[in-house]
């Protein structure tokens, strides 16, 4: 079979690249053509467990959702996770490889293209066209050599690139002009056209700059896309924003931990009509609430110390002792426990760590990462919950006699005598709509609203894939696949 590959690059990162890679992934599915999204390397702390078993970036997930596939490791076959500043997590094919710093990993560079050109070729034995999303920008001229993520992908494979702009941040001419310039003579030979993503206003004052454009540079604007109030599509890694309600019914707040990994869990709340959701960075006041959240981590006892440090054991401690309620997801769990323990550095330094003693276990951190789907029901209503595991450490101890979860292999979690905290390891609690709804009831929220977060998701995929197909030429886009 012959197999069409497009190439979606933007000059920046969070210039609409993985928006306009979904959008078109469910513009082709519904036009009867077997469409899959590939991103070579990504690099992202939200994260999703794939049907085979494996861990890719949050954002092929949802491609693959509005491509009607299931998530597969071939879609993201390298990812990153950092866990410092300088270095990360490198996952190859869905599995942990090593911890390696940026030098490092530069220099492994070579080895990684071997990995994503075999999923990339078995991904075309199967489907009609391949859409391919880029990372950050083609123009980082300093990582040009080996690169993998953007053009030096698009050459060994010799496909065709839109280049994505983001107006909204202004400058956008220069953006594409400028990553133009930036470009080899046969990597700007390669770029079919150009996206202008988030417009607002009247579209005939752009025009002139449009023609310019086009006269410049020789290639077309395939189409400017309108700003969408209040889409969701879940975020690649950037911490996406709160919900302040004043009257709502329910107020939940989330430490925005340094390392904080799949906050992807918390848009069901971010997004319910009866809840204050917030976010509390580094420095700013905490507020009373009814349910705190510990979030993932992937460097827990870095993200313990910077909890510490922010006051936060003080502020759940008073909270707890006024009857709030609690949940620890993942490394937000193994925080509840009475000790962290790395023996072999997995996260970071050797050693042990006090954790916040709420609940009595203990986690150790091994080699070996869980990487999981789950279904199972929580105790209140045996309300059903699925979701996935993703996590390094082992818990153990007296408090797990009390699960918070009992899954189709066993149990999960914690949930503490008293019922107030309750520690699981299961990400996506929140998107069950039986289980969402009996969380929320037990954090105090008596006449919870049921919302179908899978749902909204889908509404907003297809109110994205509507929106492509009326500003963009999808003639040429068709030419440009096929």
């Amino acid at each position: 079979m012959t197999t069409h590959t497009l190439m979606i690059q933007g000059t920046t990162s969070d210039a609409g690249k993985s928006t306009v890679v979904t959008g078109l992934c469910r513009l082709l599915q519904r036009r009867g053509v077997k469409v899959a999204p590939f991103k070579p390397q990504n690099m992202a702390l939200n994260s999703a467990v794939t049907i085979d078993g494996g861990e890719i970036g949050r954002a092929q997930a949802v491609q693959a959702q509005a491509a009607g596939l299931e998530p597969h490791t071939d879609m993201n076959p390298v990812l990153l996770k950092p866990n410092t500043d300088t270095g990360a997590q490198i996952i190859i094919h869905g599995k942990p490889l090593s911890e390696m710093n940026a030098r490092q990993y530069h220099d492994y560079k070579t080895t990684a293209m071997q990995a994503v050109l075999a999923s990339y070729q078995r991904l075309t034995g199967q489907y009609d066209t391949i859409l391919v999303e880029g990372a950050g920008s083609p123009a980082e001229i300093n990582l040009r050599d080996r690169d993998i993520a953007n053009m030096g992908f698009a050459e060994e494979v010799d496909c065709g690139v839109v280049l994505v702009g983001d107006i909204d941040r202004g400058g956008v001419f220069a953006q594409l002009v400028g990553t133009l310039e930036l470009l080899s003579a046969s990597e700007c030979r390669r770029v079919k056209g150009f996206i202008i993503n988030r417009f607002r206003g009247d579209i005939t004052l752009l025009q002139p700059g449009l023609e310019w454009l086009q006269r410049h540079t020789g290639k077309p604007v395939i189409g400017v896309l309108p700003y969408l109030q209040g889409f969701h599509l879940e975020a690649e890694d950037a911490l996406t924003t709160s919900q302040q309600l004043e009257q709502a019914k329910l107020r939940v707040i989330v430490p925005a931990l340094p390392r904080i990994s799949n906050h992807t869990d918390f848009d069901p709340l971010r997004l319910h009509p009866q809840i204050d959701f917030r976010y509390i960075p580094a420095g700013q006041d905490i507020p009373t609430a009814d349910l705190i959240i510990l979030p993932g981590s992937k460097s827990v006892q870095h993200d313990l110390q910077w909890l510490r440090q922010q006051g936060w054991e003080k502020v759940i401690q008073r909270h707890l002792r006024y009857g709030g309620r609690l949940i620890g997801i993942c490394g937000g769990f193994q925080m509840l426990g009475t000790w962290l323990h790395d023996p072999e550095g997995t996260e970071g330094r050797k050693g042990s760590s006090r954790g916040l003693g709420l609940l009595e276990f203990e986690t150790t951190l091994a080699e070996e990462k869980q990487l999981t789907r789950v279904e199972g029901h929580l105790p209140w209503d045996h309300a059903a919950v699925t979701g996935y595991e993703i996590h390094m450490g082992i818990s153990h101890g007296p408090a797990l006699q009390r699960p918070a979860v009992r899954t189709n292999n066993g149990t999960d979690g914690v949930l503490s005598a008293d019922e107030q905290i309750l520690g699981t390891y299961l990400h996506g609690l929140f998107e069950s709509q039986a289980a969402c709804t009996a969380l929320l009831k037990w954090a105090g929220l008596s006449e919870a609203e049921a919302i179908d977060y899978h749902a909204i998701r889908e509404g907003e995929i297809d109110r994205l894939a509507d929106t492509l197909e009326q500003h963009l030429d999808t003639e040429l886009l068709h030419r440009l696949v096929s």
